[in-house]
């Protein structure tokens, strides 16, 4: 997993509230376990006008122009601003997956669903929690000029407008170190390797027939 430590990225701002899952990445999708290739099809019931298949190529797909995505000031947007409840619906790993494979690596909003929130820190997305007032700002803002970016810095655990105002977000600090460190569930196993293969000796020695 790819460390997050610091982004001045471009900011692309989703207004509704709810929005779940499947609306992230459709339920067609979640055929495949592999982590890339989801980002052309990321909420793609709202991106196009005709129904995404996985593996399909989008590159002439009719597109529904009004939809943020679609629009050039928000192209190679990093930073995805959103309202409460960000991520809501069933649990699926496909969505911060299609979030990261399309090129954001931060969602800034005021709650997210348990389960998205706990899949964005093991697969290298880090969600903001910031209050209604402070996402109003920053949506106000993202809308009135076009190029609007915005600097993350999770040791700090602050997002700064252009303007220099900065606003301070609470993160566990287990999350936070694995983050920083591109420390996913696997990679955090895997410090662990000589004591697991010294354990896995011993055992063979001990009880041969599990093996």
């Amino acid at each position: 997993m790819q460390a997050f430590t610091t982004l001045n990225g471009l900011v692309v701002p989703i207004d509704r509230a709810n929005v779940d899952t499947d609306a992230i990445i459709p339920k067609q999708f979640l055929k495949s376990i592999k982590r890339t290739g989801y980002g052309p099809f990321l909420f793609d019931e709202w991106r196009y006008k005709d129904v995404g298949q996985p593996e399909m190529d989008c590159t002439n797909r009719p597109l529904k122009k009004d939809f943020v995505l679609n629009q050039s000031r928000y192209q190679g947007a990093q930073i995805l601003l959103a309202r409460e409840n960000f991520g809501c619906g069933s649990s699926r790993e496909h969505a911060p997956w299609a979030i990261l494979d399309y090129g954001i690596s931060c969602v800034i909003a005021p709650s997210f669903a348990d389960i998205f929130y706990n899949n964005c820190f093991k697969n290298g997305v880090l969600p903001v929690v910031l209050s209604d007032d402070e996402m109003d700002v920053l949506f106000s803002e993202t809308q009135a000029a076009e190029g609007y970016k915005l600097s993350i810095d999770l040791a700090a655990q602050a997002v700064t407008t252009p303007s220099g105002q900065t606003f301070r977000f609470e993160v566990d600090d287990f999350r936070k170190h694995c983050l920083l460190n591109g420390l996913d569930d696997i990679a955090l196993t895997l410090q662990n390797a000589e004591v697991i293969r010294d354990y896995e000796g011993k055992r063979k020695k001990e009880a041969a027939w599990l093996f």
